[in-house]
């Protein structure tokens, strides 16, 4: 089988990317050597399955025929993000796997300039038009505020008063707002106007919750159940707890308090989250967001050779990953039998 033509791309560009992180590294200077090391180590420590960071050479391509002029700009995506993940990890209470011969502030330290100064330094080593600079740098600063504005409403997220509508404002937020800073940043290196460049941030913006979407997930199949652990309310989550009766609510409830410390609440509440009404429903608002990437993407009247890699990368993140769990019955089965059944089962929410 062939393999998707973005990441035959990614494959084409990724020494390239390298490169231009590594030029970044030494413009640093010589008396910034402990600063290199330890951004280094952080960028080896911190890999990504999917290497996302082919978007902005995608958005470039489309606009002008060429996606290697994006390389930059694809070195800032995997700077923030290599950032913006440790940041994430610290918050979410797992610092201690930081990269091995750096000590915890050291890491902090290193992720702070990896997401902020190193990226600047790129941009502002660009022959661009001040004009252009001045864009790329408030897109910047911009990425930055939105997404930690929906990283701290992901964080104070409370499941007792979520709708799927609040997480999407969530979501749009921590993960729509760099990807549309990226995809922004993308058109204003091609020279795209100023209408081409708000609607690619908006194509960003609807991206970055789908990939949201599909990275929850991702968190369920592959058991490590984070979002969980972590207390986060995840799209599925909230819409689980909106078409629950009042007494499945309750139970669904119990279970997230009691996920944080209890394997077996995180076993059970994972199970419920599959419920087969539920995931249609899931399925069905993919495709909805999937559909609206598309519109975007013929609203900007994009075409070209490499639009066919680009539109391919928004249906793999609209992929539906999960699978229904026929006996998952918490939310349509009345909460009392199933409340009996759970105990039988698990005993009490809060035993590990």
């Amino acid at each position: 089988m062939n393999a998707p033509a973005y990441l035959d791309l990614h494959r084409t560009l990724s020494e390239d990317i390298d490169a231009e992180l590594t030029a970044a590294l030494v413009r640093l200077g010589p008396a910034s050597s402990a600063v290199r090391r330890a951004v280094a180590a952080l960028l080896e420590h911190r890999t990504f399955r999917h290497p996302l960071s082919v978007l902005p050479l995608l958005v470039h391509g489309t606009e002008t025929g060429e996606a290697a002029p994006a390389v930059p700009i694809s070195a800032v995506h995997l700077l923030w993000w290599t950032s913006a993940c440790y940041l994430d990890d610290l918050a979410d209470g797992k610092g201690a796997s930081g990269p091995a011969g750096l000590t915890g502030d050291e890491a902090l330290l290193a992720s702070v300039l990896t997401g902020t100064a190193l990226p600047l330094q790129i941009i502002q080593a660009q022959p661009l038009p001040e004009q252009a600079r001045g864009a790329l740098l408030t897109e910047l600063v911009n990425g930055w505020v939105l997404g930690i504005e929906g990283q701290i409403g992901d964080m104070r997220g409370d499941a007792g008063s979520a709708t799927r509508g609040s997480v999407i404002e969530t979501y749009r937020g921590k993960s729509g707002a760099p990807f549309g800073m990226i995809t922004a940043m993308a058109a204003v290196f091609a020279g795209a106007p100023g209408g081409k460049v708000r609607l690619w941030r908006e194509f960003g913006h609807v991206f970055g919750i789908l990939w949201q979407l599909f990275n929850d997930q991702e968190d369920i199949l592959s058991g490590r159940d984070e979002d969980l652990r972590n207390g986060t309310v995840t799209y599925l989550l909230a819409g689980a707890l909106e078409d629950a009766a009042p007494g499945a609510r309750a139970r669904l409830l119990d279970l997230c308090a009691a996920a944080r410390a209890s394997r077996h609440a995180r076993a059970e509440l994972a199970h419920a989250l599959r419920e087969p009404v539920l995931l249609e429903r899931y399925r069905a608002d993919l495709g909805a967001r999937r559909d609206e990437a598309h519109r975007i993407l013929d609203d900007l009247g994009a075409r070209g050779d490499y639009l066919p890699a680009l539109r391919q990368l928004v249906d793999h993140s609209a992929g539906m990953l999960l699978t229904a769990d026929i006996g998952a019955g918490l939310i349509t089965t009345p909460a009392g039998a199933r409340s009996r059944g759970a105990a039988a089962r698990s005993g009490a929410a809060g035993v590990v």
